[in-house]
């Protein structure tokens, strides 16, 4: 009896021990099972931002690839401290336009350049007000950016006078920097401007339908074009578009004007730019300033009437089709000018 007592006492403070050590052994469990399922909804390392409306958040992951570890590559390196390597510093200024077009082109793309400036490009004086526009080009990769191009960029800016060059890679995920250096350049340039309009070079453009539209438009918070509303999120790994709820929780995007061709008043220029300080910069560009727009609370104003700003060519554009639009996107900017043709003629039918 006596060593069956002392072997009890012996085992009870080892006994202890092991239950005192499994009891925490399972509660570290417990906490770090947590961390992990916490983690995987909320990655730390990517410092989403935060925006107002918190409206249709979602925290399913089951769309992310498991070959995309990483969602960096869904934002871009803006704000940033770039400059202009060509400019047209005193131009904008001293023309005082109602309305600049700026046009985002890439540097090799002298063709849809000269045909801009040969078709709407040439109207200058529209219903008594003055339109100019430039094009806008970043930078070719290094094994791209010849000396001859280089040199042929120049010279085509010493005579045209309408091209601004920035030193951002010149790609397609960074069209958002590229439309952002467009904010900046026209808020730094233009203090005389009512309007801007950013529109692509594959673009048919009616200066005078646009003008006209703009006489009656107000002058301050204005943005138009062909705005999208309850757009859902492209959750397919193979879409062009595709962003993960990683990068960005909503299903659906707010409203945003597609960067086809959009026209805003010349104050958002400043606002947008601000507001990208607190904003993240993904790298869908229209969305992303329609992004910057809901953070500064302003809302998009729709054309007068549908049908003004066109995502795609109708089956028939007889009956004065192109009179009556602002945009239409074309299949290529080859096109265009068959296009100008067209409404060069309608015009002067008296449509």
């Amino acid at each position: 009896m006596l060593e069956s007592s002392v072997s009890k006492c012996e085992k009870t403070p080892w006994l202890r021990a092991r239950r005192w050590l499994g009891f925490f052994m399972l509660i570290l469990m417990i906490g770090t099972s947590i961390l992990i399922i916490y983690n995987s909804n909320m990655p730390w390392s990517l410092n989403v931002w935060t925006i107002r409306s918190q409206s249709n958040m979602t925290t399913s992951v089951s769309n992310i690839s498991p070959a995309d570890p990483s969602t960096s590559k869904y934002f871009v390196a803006y704000p940033h401290q770039y400059h202009f390597i060509l400019d047209e510093p005193n131009r904008c200024r001293q023309e005082s336009p109602f309305l600049v077009l700026m046009i985002p082109v890439s540097p090799h793309n002298r063709e849809a350049r000269d045909t801009i400036r040969n078709t709407w490009g040439k109207e200058v004086s529209v219903l008594g007000r003055v339109v100019s526009h430039y094009f806008l080009l970043g930078m070719s990769k290094e094994e791209d950016e010849t000396e001859l191009l280089k040199e042929q960029v120049l010279q085509e800016s010493q005579r045209h006078h309408d091209i601004v060059r920035s030193n951002f890679l010149d790609s397609y995920n960074n069209l958002t920097i590229k439309t952002m250096v467009i904010f900046e350049w026209l808020d730094s340039h233009c203090p005389n401007t009512s309007y801007a309009m950013k529109i692509d070079s594959d673009m048919f453009l009616n200066v005078h339908k646009l003008v006209d539209m703009l006489s009656t438009a107000r002058q301050n918070l204005y943005m138009t074009g062909l705005v999208a509303r309850h757009a859902a999120v492209l959750r397919d790994y193979n879409s062009k578009w595709f962003l993960p709820v990683s990068a960005f929780s909503e299903s659906t995007y707010p409203p945003y004007a597609l960067g086809l061709g959009y026209v805003f008043s010349l104050d958002l220029a400043k606002k947008i730019l601000e507001a990208s300080k607190h904003v993240k910069a993904i790298y869908i560009e229209d969305v992303y300033v329609g992004l910057c727009m809901r953070y500064l609370g302003i809302a998009h104003t729709d054309p007068p009437h549908g049908g003004l700003f066109r995502a795609t060519i109708p089956g028939s554009t007889t009956n004065c089709y192109w009179t009556s639009v602002v945009t239409t996107i074309l299949h290529s900017s080859n096109q265009l000018s068959e296009v100008w043709k067209t409404y060069q003629t309608q015009v002067q039918s008296g449509c």
